[in-house]
């Protein structure tokens, strides 16, 4: 031992071993981003993990468990619940409701903010106003589109029937029948979202460079063939963005069934979100309840991944 001693100090110090540092410069730097990064974002992280993450384990929990009239988990239940859902032919009505009222409400959303959106990125004077009336949906509530609607939907005071009186249409019975209640908040809904699905399709517009059109129009194209070649392929991402939360959002609608409908008339309006509500509030049913949103947080997740994986492939980022 005591020869390597006097050996090593023999060696000069630049020959000497150096210890590495365990940390490099650039491995520092990054670590004080990622920490820096964390600290801004730890309230927003805060939030989702309270308001999002806990509850839906909670809810995954609570969906194997039995429960008594207010809500205690009594005894574990494994997937009883499930299978109990299942086979209520009710769960798959609400299901199908759910379904038909994405499929009425998100394709017209999209096509009429399509249209709206061409007709405000038109150069005319004093455009901004009308970019500004088609926009006013996005500070209204939808408790307030609602009871808006229940006024226009009114069977003898309303005024959507007194105005296709005057084409010769006969009185719809909107939200009192059971073949066009869910058409009827279809509607509703597609007024609530027009605005905000409008306005970004209008910034995505907006966003494409004027040179293109320009090219385009000197090799003679026309109106139609510039949306089709141009406009729509660059505004792909904007579209696949708005399909994914229109979609998500027409699952999660609520408000405007409980004010309108209430899941009727003869449970025509009764989809799986009302159905949630029902078997929570009403039936005392907590564990029944949770497996119901179980599914459907899997039945939202399954078709967000399914566009991410399939449609996306059709947009076009460059």
């Amino acid at each position: 031992m005591a020869n390597q001693s006097q050996i090593l100090e023999t060696f000069p110090a630049s020959i000497a071993p150096e210890k590495k540092p365990r940390f490099s410069g650039v491995q520092k730097r990054e670590l004080k981003k990622f920490i820096t990064a964390l600290l801004f974002l730890s309230p927003a992280l805060i939030i989702f993990i309270t308001f999002v993450f806990v509850p839906l384990v909670r809810s995954f929990i609570l969906s194997t468990q039995l429960t008594d009239p207010i809500g205690r988990a009594v005894a574990f239940y494994g997937l009883e619940n499930y299978r109990k859902l299942i086979a209520t032919p009710a769960f798959a009505y609400s299901i199908t409701r759910s379904l038909l009222f994405v499929l009425y409400t998100v394709p017209t959303t999209l096509v009429f903010s399509m249209i709206l959106a061409l007709l405000g990125n038109l150069r005319l004077k004093r455009i901004a106003i009308f970019r500004m009336i088609f926009s006013i949906t996005i500070a209204v509530s939808a408790a307030t589109a609602s009871l808006i609607f229940m006024y226009l939907f009114h069977p003898t005071i309303g005024s959507l029937n007194y105005l296709l009186s005057f084409i010769g249409v006969k009185a719809i019975p909107w939200l009192i029948s059971d073949k066009t209640a869910l058409m009827a908040i279809s509607l509703c809904s597609v007024w609530l979202q027009l605005g905000l699905n409008t306005v970004i399709l209008l910034a995505g517009m907006q966003g494409i460079s004027e040179e293109l059109y320009e090219s385009a129009m000197i090799d003679g194209a026309n109106a139609w063939n510039k949306f089709k070649s141009i406009t729509l392929p660059l505004l792909s991402p904007t579209v696949f963005f708005l399909v994914v939360i229109d979609i998500l959002a027409a699952f999660q609608t609520f408000t405007q069934i409980y004010i309108l409908t209430k899941g009727g008339p003869s449970n025509s309006t009764d989809v799986i979100v009302y159905s949630i509500y029902q078997a929570f509030y009403f039936n005392g049913r907590y564990g029944f309840a949770a497996a119901q949103a179980v599914i459907l947080f899997f039945i939202m997740l399954s078709l967000t991944i399914i566009q991410f994986t399939v449609v996306e492939k059709k947009v076009h980022y460059e």
